[in-house]
């Protein structure tokens, strides 16, 4: 697993690699997204409200896809610090991040009208 930093300040992320950008396929779901390289990396956290689903499920069906060897966990999983302020305190906590594959892969399995529509090139940046 690689690692990163994200910082969170007065709501606004920034990475020191990357970029943060706002993913909003229709009116009901908003997301900040990291890009990275040539792919997105979302939480579990993410990945469930983009789907539609709760986050046991999101990790129900990673834990399958890894199992499986559908995806390579080593290849699609960024352990991040993130950097947030939690009231008054500044909190670091490190959070695995998942890239397109991974998320493409738990997006078919949850049937997912979202995953579908960014697999047929419908996602816009």
């Amino acid at each position: 697993m690689k690692q990163n930093e994200i910082t969170a300040e007065n709501g606004q992320q920034t990475t020191n690699t990357g970029e943060i950008i706002l993913y909003q396929p229709d009116n009901s779901i908003k997301l900040e997204v990291r890009m990275e390289g040539e792919t997105v990396w979302l939480t579990q956290s993410q990945m469930a409200l983009l789907f539609g689903c709760s986050q046991d499920n999101i990790g129900f069906h990673l834990k399958n896809l890894y199992a499986e060897m559908e995806i390579e966990q080593e290849a699609t999983t960024e352990e991040i610090s993130v950097v947030r302020f939690e009231g008054n305190r500044k909190v670091t906590r490190r959070i695995i991040h998942y890239n397109l594959d991974a998320i493409l892969s738990v997006g078919y399995r949850v049937s997912s009208k979202n995953a579908t529509n960014s697999v047929n090139g419908q996602i816009q940046y």
